[in-house]
C-alpha cells in the first residue's frame, strides 16, 4: 500500500494533465476528418490553454474567447468571458497551469529529453514578467485596436501544435493556401519546443498570458498550496526544489505542482483543505 501511495503521489498530477487533454479534445473523429467541431459545447470554456480550432476540441479556449470578445465588442466589457476567467481564477489560480493545461503537459514531457538544462536564475525571474507584456499587448490591446485575436494569430504555439499542424495535414486545400504566417508560427513553435527542452516550462514561465491572468488570483484561490507558518522554519528547501521562478510558495509564479511539499523537512506545506 505504501508503494502504491507513492506511485499515485508521483504520477497523479501527470494523470490529471492527461485526462484534461483527452476530455478537452474528445472529438476523436475530427482528427480523421479534419473538421472543427462546432457543437453547443463550444460555447463553454475549459480552464487550460487549448485551441478552439483543434480538430478534437469540444470546448473553447478562455484566452481565445477573451480575444474574440474584445475584438467584436471593443466598446463593451465582455462580462461573460471575464466572469468565466475570474471564476476559474478564484477557484484554482495557477493550479490550472500545473494540473489542467494540455500544453503544460507537452512542455513537461519535452523537458525530459536529455541534454543541457538552464536552471532558474535572476535572468529567468526577470523574463517571467514578459508574459504580462504579452497579455497587455497581444491579448488586450491588439484585439481592441486592430479587432483581431493578436496572441492566437501571431504567437500561440499551442494553437500551432494542436490545430495548424493537424488541419494542414488533413486538408489539401488548406495546404495550397499556406503563407508567411504559417511559416512564422511553425518557426515560433520550433523555438518554443527547443526552449522547453532546455528550460523547464519555458512557455508557461515567460510567454503564456493565460498563466499571467491566473497568477493574479493565486493569493486568494480556493484550491492550491498552503504553508503552515507555525511549522515553517524558513529553510527555503521548497524554493530550491521549485523549478518555476517562485520567490515564495504560492506566489504569482507557483503552479501548485507539489514539489515543495515533497521536500519540506517540517511537513509545513500541504494542499488547502476546505
Amino acid at each position: 500500500m505504501g508503494k502504491l501511495r507513492e506511485n499515485i503521489k508521483q504520477y497523479g498530477r501527470r494523470f490529471s494533465q492527461l485526462i484534461a487533454a483527452v476530455l478537452y479534445n474528445c472529438n476523436f473523429k475530427g482528427f480523421l476528418s479534419g473538421k472543427i467541431y462546432k457543437g453547443e459545447s463550444k460555447g463553454l470554456c475549459v480552464p487550460g490553454l487549448n485551441c478552439y480550432s483543434c480538430p478534437g476540441a469540444v470546448f473553447a479556449c478562455p484566452l481565445g474567447s477573451l480575444q474574440g470578445a474584445l475584438a467584436k465588442t471593443a466598446i463593451k466589457i465582455p462580462m461573460y468571458m471575464l466572469g468565466t476567467i475570474i471564476l476559474f481564477g478564484v477557484l484554482f489560480g495557477r493550479l490550472i497551469c500545473g494540473f489542467l493545461c494540455p500544453f503544460g503537459l507537452v512542455q513537461e514531457l519535452v523537458y525530459k529529453i536529455p541534454g543541457f538544462k538552464i536552471k532558474k536564475s535572476r535572468i529567468t525571474k526577470t523574463l517571467s514578467y514578459l508574459k504580462y507584456v504579452i497579455l497587455g499587448v497581444f491579448v488586450i490591446a491588439i484585439p481592441i485596436i486592430k479587432m483581431l485575436p493578436g496572441f492566437c494569430k501571431y504567437i500561440c504555439p499551442a494553437g500551432s501544435l494542436e490545430a495548424a499542424i493537424p488541419l494542414v495535414i488533413l486538408d489539401e486545400q488548406l495546404r495550397s493556401r499556406l503563407g508567411w504566417l504559417f511559416s512564422w508560427k511553425m518557426f515560433l513553435l520550433l523555438v518554443c519546443v527547443i526552449l522547453c527542452v532546455i528550460c523547464y516550462r519555458a512557455f508557461c514561465r515567460f510567454l503564456c498570458p493565460l498563466g499571467a491572468l491566473y497568477s493574479f488570483f493565486n493569493p486568494i484561490a480556493f484550491f492550491g498550496i498552503n504553508v503552515d507558518k507555525e511549522k515553517c522554519t524558513g529553510c527555503n528547501a521548497c524554493i530550491s526544489a521549485c523549478k518555476m521562478d517562485t520567490k515564495k510558495v504560492g506566489d504569482h509564479e507557483c503552479v501548485h505542482c507539489g514539489a515543495c511539499r515533497d521536500v519540506c523537512p517540517e511537513g509545513a506545506i500541504s494542499y488547502k483543505r476546505h
